[in-house]
């Protein structure tokens, strides 16, 4: 008997999930994984240093309960209705966990995160994909109950297409499903609405958030849902007894109190992005309006691989993206104005 024998079928089957490349940043400008360009809140900074002078030697609070205090203030929610995990992912999985059978199906569209297809593999689940219609709008088959997905996943905004499904949209989608639907909100801090309001609209939506992106966090990894008193009891059953560490509850309860950083940040990372896409334009890619900090982009005479490659050698590091039935394209991620420059010039030089 080999080890391979030993592993589960499905886990032997499937394809791990595979992150952006994480180079050394001294030698890269690096616009490849959606991170913050700019440093997270000095307040957060220095909640990390006291934590790290503390008792170390105990365990942490197994439901980082200052941060759910913390934030159930800032979003107007109840601190039992969040919990919080190592990064969103953690969360997703979870969620995964608490409502997915072997053999169930999970619905997501696409393309869409494919971090969901791993969760569902990981459970022995089915993935049911579909696609978003070409003006990356969901068709209206999303919506429907035959197959009966025991959840649906719902990135808004979306990657990498930057796009959003409308509030209204999202909450028929609740309505209409006969299972929980995850708004996957890691960008809406960059976003022009959210869907906080609906939770409490329905028993089914649940909202997971990510301080990896809008709040410069993602070396620290925490990440939180929003959902109905009763769904979140469930989803603490599942969870990993001391699944954040004293240091990431530190920095994220002093860094989402922090109001006035986000907003900063986050008006700063919007006009970046907006220059951003300017400069796209301007060099002859398609481009997608985006809520996110990121851009999704093709260039009709230059195909994506090459461009990635180029980019690549003249050290800038983007997101090549290629999706089988759907295309390929180019995410770029907002960047600081002297990344985003140097970018327009190496393209510049590319394509001239």
């Amino acid at each position: 008997m080999s080890s391979q024998d030993l592993v589960r079928r499905n886990i032997r089957e499937m394809q791990g999930y595979v992150s952006g490349e994480q180079p050394d940043t001294a030698k890269f400008i690096k616009l490849n994984t959606n991170e913050n360009p700019f440093p997270p809140s000095a307040k957060a900074v220095d909640a990390i240093r006291s934590a790290a002078l503390g008792n170390l030697n105990v365990y942490p609070d197994a439901l980082s309960s200052a941060f759910r205090i913390a934030a159930s203030e800032i979003l107007q929610v109840e601190p039992t209705n969040i919990l919080c995990g190592n990064g969103s992912d953690d969360i997703l999985t979870m969620l995964t966990r608490t409502f997915v059978d072997a053999g169930d199906w999970i619905r997501i569209p696409y393309p869409s995160y494919v971090l969901y297809r791993t969760l569902a593999a990981i459970q022995g689940a089915q993935t049911e994909e579909i696609h978003f219609n070409s003006d990356w709008s969901l068709p209206a088959e999303f919506a429907r109950t035959d197959k009966n997905p025991s959840l649906v996943f719902l990135p808004n905004p979306n990657s990498p297409s930057g796009t959003a499904v409308p509030l209204e949209e999202i909450s028929k989608l609740a309505e209409s499903l006969p299972c929980p639907l995850v708004v996957d909100e890691a960008y809406a801090d960059f976003a022009e609405t959210n869907s906080l309001e609906l939770v409490r609209q329905h028993e089914n939506l649940i909202v997971t958030r990510s301080l990896s992106k809008s709040y410069g966090l993602a070396g620290l990894r925490f990440g939180f849902a929003i959902a109905s008193e009763s769904i979140i009891a469930e989803m603490q059953k599942v969870k990993d007894s001391y699944n954040c560490d004293s240091l990431s509850i530190a920095g994220a309860t002093a860094a989402i109190q922090d109001t006035d950083w986000l907003n900063e940040n986050r008006q700063k990372i919007i006009k970046l992005r907006s220059e951003l896409d300017r400069d796209l334009v301007e060099l002859g890619f398609h481009t997608v309006p985006s809520q996110a900090n990121f851009i999704w982009c093709q260039h009709p005479n230059h195909p994506a691989l090459s461009l990635y490659e180029q980019l690549k050698r003249n050290h800038i590091l983007v997101r090549y993206m290629d999706y089988p039935n759907w295309g390929d394209g180019l995410r770029i991620s907002v960047g600081t104005a002297n990344q985003n420059s140097a970018l327009k010039t190496i393209l510049g030089s590319i394509i001239d």
